[in-house]
């Protein structure tokens, strides 16, 4: 087994030969871009990192953790021309950088190149990828529309919230891990457990980036703390003060997101003032609590070793512990 930094140089090596340039430009060299921004590689290193513990196949499992990170970048191609969003990790979006087309033609293209990586397997590896791969394409689309209706919703409830971030975040997760056991012909068993286990610190993951995106340090966040509130997101935190607050509490929380009266930082400081007191910041804690327990409750059920359990326990309590 290797630690993280070691993965993540592994796949990196490997993203370069398959960043080559290629004609026409126009098309291929926004891939590049995108490919090139940056990240933490998180869903790809579990992929390696799972081939690993079912079978030591990471070598193997390299077109299958590429792919992953291909549809990534292609979903995030297409996030930022539907939110308009100027900047991606720090750097100008694909769209800004080229135009609207080449975004969204860009984007088509490397959800063509992620299905291509599967044909480097046998045909019954390939099939199982494949079938993964369909579903999970397919939730994250659903989780988006449900985002975007949100948008204009009054009346969206926790449930609904939570499987959103399952449909729109989680999944790729569990896909990424379930890939991972597919290629090191891990038991039917043990690949639905891994994914259950991505899956659920998939939520975790999500739910802690709500509460850092407004208690966050912003040295270290990455991101402008408070900016859920300033887009008015409907977040975790804003629904559960609006289900745990007082009457006051929720009326203030309803008329301080519609305002425009009020600048950008004191909005920011009177909302997080009534997600702390209606007891929302608590309760997000507890949520995070909660899906974190029950990945590593999944963990007992896998048939490795006790270090291999140890090990994703430790990458789970460290993915949770993280203040970026």
């Amino acid at each position: 087994m290797q630690n993280i930094e070691a993965y993540q140089e592994s796949f990196l090596r490997y993203l370069e030969g398959f960043t080559v340039e290629k004609e026409p430009k126009n098309l291929y060299e926004p891939v590049n871009y995108i490919l090139k921004l940056g990240g933490k590689r998180l869903r790809p290193v579990l992929t390696l990192m799972t081939a690993d513990i079912f079978g030591n196949k990471a070598k193997e499992a390299m077109n299958a953790a590429l792919s992953i990170e291909v549809f990534h970048n292609f979903s995030l191609i297409h996030d930022d021309i539907m939110d308009d969003a100027p900047l991606r990790r720090g750097k100008e979006t694909v769209h800004e950088k080229w135009d609207l087309n080449t975004g969204i033609l860009s984007g088509d293209a490397m959800l063509i190149m992620a299905y291509q990586l599967f044909e480097n397997y046998d045909p019954s590896t390939f099939q199982a990828l494949a079938k993964l791969f369909s579903k999970t394409a397919l939730e994250v689309c659903e989780g988006q529309q449900y985002d975007i209706d949100f948008e204009t919703r009054t009346d969206v409830t926790i449930s609904e919230y939570l499987k959103m971030i399952e449909y729109k975040t989680a999944v790729l997760v569990g896909a990424a891990m379930k890939m991972g056991a597919i290629v090191a012909s891990a038991s039917e068993e043990d690949q639905n457990s891994i994914y259950d286990f991505g899956r659920c610190l998939g939520i975790a993951f999500q739910l802690q980036d709500d509460y850092l995106d407004a208690f966050g340090n912003p040295e270290t966040f990455g991101k402008q703390v408070g900016g859920d509130i300033l887009e008015n997101k409907k977040t975790y935190l804003y629904l559960k003060t609006l289900e745990l607050g007082s009457e006051a509490q929720k009326s203030n929380l309803v008329k301080l997101m519609s305002s425009t009266s009020i600048s950008d930082a004191e909005k920011v400081e009177k909302v997080k003032s009534l997600f702390n007191t209606s007891g929302a910041s608590n309760a997000i804690k507890l949520a995070v609590k909660d899906y974190t327990n029950k990945a590593f409750s999944v963990l007992q059920t896998l048939n490795i070793s006790e270090d291999k359990k140890q090990m994703l326990q430790l990458f789970g309590e460290q993915l949770m512990n993280r203040s970026v």
